[in-house]
């Protein structure tokens, strides 16, 4: 797909949703034109049409039952949207296809303007700038938070170079500053596997962040915490907010209040309502498959 074509897509789904909401809340990504008109620089993700993510009718199906059904979302640059919806409601599935572990039976998905995701295996798209949290934390336990840190800076992996590897001051500063943003600063010589749950949760967003990541897939990511820990995450992933995008799947609605601003609604695999928490809450169709009475 060309820009230009890119460009008639992102527009016809603007044009529709905001037919529907009649209110800039309810586009796309909130009314807002983020990083529209920006020239793009070489190396960078292409955003000058002001969406860093872009699926368009997207379908997927597994022995004849519909995952994702004409699936269409789109994310401006440094979002934080959250994703919402009943078990089975396609919240994964979709994540899988961003990501490459699954592939799609038709549709369109964009990173940026110009990076048609379908082409890419699941490590190439981690490479281009998209990083996936699982619910159950993954950090080596046997491990000190930094090493944990250290590993997952993106470097030569050979055994020759990992053998010989030293941290250059570039690198020391932007893990000493990736240890504060995930509150373990005081932590750094422990080893993670007796970090507390939540702790291991922000230790395996901060090996994300290592990586620079562009987009962040986060899968209920306070599920398990205390609260005291899913307010710190919060405050966390408010911090992240504009430095990357964020898409965020939870059920924990206390917890989606506190850091929402856009929220998308899943059903049946397409998107059910879309707008601020106060709006789809308030959506009759919401009410009936996700909220209940």
């Amino acid at each position: 797909m060309t820009p230009d074509l890119l460009e008639q897509g992102a527009r016809r789904i603007e044009e529709r949703r905001a037919a529907l909401a009649g209110s800039r809340s309810n586009t796309a990504s909130g009314g807002r034109n983020a990083s529209a008109g920006r020239i793009a620089t070489p190396g960078e993700v292409d955003v000058t049409h002001g969406r860093i993510l872009y699926l368009e009718d997207v379908s997927v199906s597994f022995d004849g039952f519909k995952a994702i059904n004409k699936l269409s979302l789109d994310i401006a640059p440094g979002e934080l949207r959250c994703i919402i919806g009943p078990n089975g409601a396609g919240k994964t599935t979709m994540m899988d296809i961003i990501t490459g572990k699954t592939r799609p039976d038709e549709g369109t998905v964009f990173f940026g303007s110009t990076i048609d995701l379908l082409r890419h295996t699941e490590p190439q798209i981690a490479q281009l700038g998209i990083g996936r949290k699982f619910q159950k934390p993954t950090v080596f336990e046997q491990l000190t938070v930094f090493e944990n840190l250290e590993l997952a800076l993106k470097t030569n992996k050979g055994v020759k170079s990992s053998m010989f590897f030293k941290l250059d001051s570039a690198q020391s500063d932007r893990l000493a500053e990736i240890l504060v943003t995930i509150h373990l600063a005081d932590s750094v010589h422990r080893m993670a596997g007796n970090l507390s749950h939540g702790q291991k949760q922000w230790l395996e967003i901060g090996m994300l962040l290592m990586q620079d990541p562009k987009l962040l897939l986060l899968d209920e990511p306070v599920a398990g915490m205390t609260d005291e820990e899913t307010a710190r995450t919060a405050e966390l992933f408010l911090t992240l907010k504009g430095k990357h995008s964020l898409m965020v799947v939870e059920h924990d609605m206390s917890f989606i209040k506190t850091i929402s601003e856009i929220v998308t609604v899943l059903c049946d695999g397409s998107v059910l309502a879309q707008g601020t928490l106060d709006q789809v809450q308030a959506d009759e169709r919401v009410i009936e498959v996700y909220l209940g009475r």
